[in-house]
Parts: C-alpha cells; sequence; structure tokens
C-alpha cells in the first residue's frame, strides 16, 4: 500500500471539492462520522478508497449528495416512500438503499443493484458536495473495522499518509454512523441501526423489517455497510455486559470501563484502571456523540481488556448496542 502521501489540511470547502473533482481522496465532516471521500463515478478513486482504508471489495460504500436535486444521478427510482423519508429526515443520519444508475461504479455497490444514498446534516460538508458537483462516495474515514473516527485528528491517527486531504469541521455531533434502511424489498427493511431511530421511521411510513446478520456471510457481498459481524473495533479485547455487577467480578487484570451515567465512586478501586463515562445523566443523543471518542481513549490507555455497559434497548441505544456488540466480536 501507498503510504508516502503528505496529507493536507484543507483550508475551505472549495479546496475540499477541487481535490474531489480531480480523482483525490479527501476526509469530509458529517454529524454522524468523518467520511473518506470520492468521486462516486470515478471508478479509480473508488478503489483507492479500497486501497487506503483496507477495505474488502465485498463491503459496499454510501454515496452523499447535497441535497434531493442530485439524487437522479445516482438512483434510478426514487418512489414515494422515499421522497417522505427525505423530507422527514434530509439532511440527516439516514440513507436509503434504492436501485442505482449505470453511472455509479459498481466497486460503491459491491457488484449489488442497490446504492444507498443520503444528504449529509453538515454545512461544510453539503457545501462541498455542491461545489464538486459531483456524487461522493465516503465510508467511515479509518482503517477498516477499526473504530469510526469523530475528530479530524482521528482521520490523520489512522489514515494520515494513505489519503490525500482532510477538511476539519469539528467534533461530529451525532457520533455513530447513519441508520440504513432499504427500499428494494417489499417492506422496507432496516440494515443498519443509527442516528435515525426505527420508532422515527415507522412513524413516518409505518412498520419495517429489520435485517438479521449472518457471520457465516461475511465472505461475501454486503446489501450495506456496517453488517458484518466485526466492526468498529479496538486493538484492545471489549467485553459487553449488562451491568456494573457482572463487570466487577471479570476484571483481574488492568481494564477500562465504558458506561453512561455515573458509576459509585469506589468504582475504579474495584479494578479498573481507566473509566470512561460518555455522559452523566444517561442521555443516549450524548452517549453516541462520545462513543468512539472514549473508546479510542481507552484503546490508547495501554490496557489488557475494556468492559462496556451495554445502552437500553430502544431508540438510539439499539445503534449504540449493536456498534458494541460488533466490537466486541471475536
Amino acid at each position: 500500500m501507498n503510504t508516502s502521501k503528505t496529507t493536507k489540511i484543507c483550508q475551505s470547502p472549495a479546496e475540499a471539492a477541487a481535490l474531489l473533482r480531480d480523482g483525490a481522496l479527501v476526509a469530509l465532516p458529517t454529524e454522524t462520522v468523518y467520511g473518506l471521500g470520492a468521486d462516486a463515478t470515478n471508478p479509480v478513486s473508488v478503489a483507492g478508497i479500497f486501497e487506503s482504508k483496507q477495505r474488502p471489495a465485498f463491503d459496499p460504500l454510501i454515496v452523499h449528495v447535497p441535497d434531493v436535486t442530485m439524487v437522479d444521478k445516482v438512483v434510478a427510482e426514487f418512489p414515494h416512500t422515499a421522497r417522505q423519508l427525505a423530507e422527514a429526515f434530509w439532511p440527516g443520519p439516514l440513507t436509503l438503499v434504492l436501485p442505482k444508475r449505470p453511472e455509479i461504479s459498481d466497486l460503491v455497490t459491491a457488484g449489488l443493484p442497490g446504492v444507498g444514498i443520503r444528504v449529509p446534516g453538515h454545512p461544510l460538508t453539503c457545501e462541498v458536495l455542491r461545489l464538486a458537483g459531483c456524487p461522493v462516495a465516503a465510508p467511515s474515514a479509518n482503517p477498516f473495522s477499526g473504530i469510526s473516527p469523530t475528530t479530524a485528528q482521528h482521520v490523520l491517527d489512522g489514515l494520515g499518509g494513505r489519503i490525500d486531504a482532510v477538511l476539519d469541521g469539528g467534533p461530529c455531533l451525532v457520533g455513530v454512523e447513519s441508520t440504513v434502511l432499504s427500499l428494494m424489498t417489499p417492506i422496507p427493511t432496516l440494515l443498519r441501526p443509527g442516528g435515525v431511530t426505527r420508532e422515527a421511521i415507522e412513524r413516518v411510513i409505518g412498520p419495517v423489517d429489520v435485517a438479521v446478520a449472518d457471520p457465516e456471510q461475511d465472505d461475501q457481498a454486503q446489501p450495506a455497510p456496517g453488517m458484518l459481524s466485526r466492526h468498529y473495533a479496538p486493538r484492545t479485547p471489549l467485553t459487553v455486559v449488562d451491568s456494573l455487577n457482572e463487570a466487577i467480578p471479570i476484571v483481574g487484570k488492568p481494564t477500562g470501563l465504558l458506561t453512561y451515567g455515573r458509576p459509585a465512586a469506589e468504582t475504579v478501586a474495584d479494578g479498573f484502571e481507566r473509566v470512561e463515562i460518555l455522559c452523566e445523566q444517561a442521555d443516549l443523543k450524548n452517549c453516541a456523540a462520545q462513543l468512539f471518542a472514549g473508546l479510542r481513549r481507552l484503546d490508547a490507555a495501554g490496557l489488557d481488556a475494556i468492559i462496556a455497559i451495554r445502552f437500553p434497548s430502544q431508540g438510539l441505544g439499539v445503534a449504540l448496542n449493536d456498534r458494541l456488540q460488533r466490537a466486541a466480536s471475536k
């Protein structure tokens, strides 16, 4: 792999847009996580995403557009249900899977007929997309299967020297990837939980199905990113438990704790060398914004193990638990 590039910091959306038009790889801020962008109609640029991330070709990418006026450059059909969802959640963390146009590289979709598309909710990146004038494929801007980046520094830590540029838009406000909903099934199917909850989607279009991941299919083309059994993972082994009472008995070596709310003062004395409290009041929105940054800090602390407390299994907690479970997968 080529790791001899100098990764520059873009000074403006116009500079980032010009680089994308020229075929460069540019990391862009979104409200979810930082994405590694390339012109979705340029197969060479798209291939560069897979090379720089060491991402397998069977894991598809999401295409980003500045608004609904560019949707027709990406998808062959945009039915009424898609319009309802776009009106309700775009710009924002919802990706819709729809039949792709032939101009979109097959690399983007892992050779499948459906493409994921969304309008991101970050004003800087929407400006980049508008100025670039092309749909932009952008998975998370980190080495494949690692912890997703929520700051420009996270991007540089993982991909510095492998990509052309980063546009710094500050910390990501949502902090977990977009929800992915397929509209290519008889009933809309939730492929990946994320920043828009299932409950919110069902209030707009009615009941949706939920895809069940099959680890035995991990080496085959995936209908959406983030569906592999292991993903978002720190280098330090991670265990997910239901409660602090369940966690304390298994602590026997330098261990970190990832939790929400304020644990009892004696927690550190009970064997945890480092404790990351994602939010004081167990607010799931704030927990999501801090999840990947908290995991990164624990992963960099020289620990032998990390224990994470599972979130309530409702609303945004479904997406948070999904990320933890995949990060803990062996």
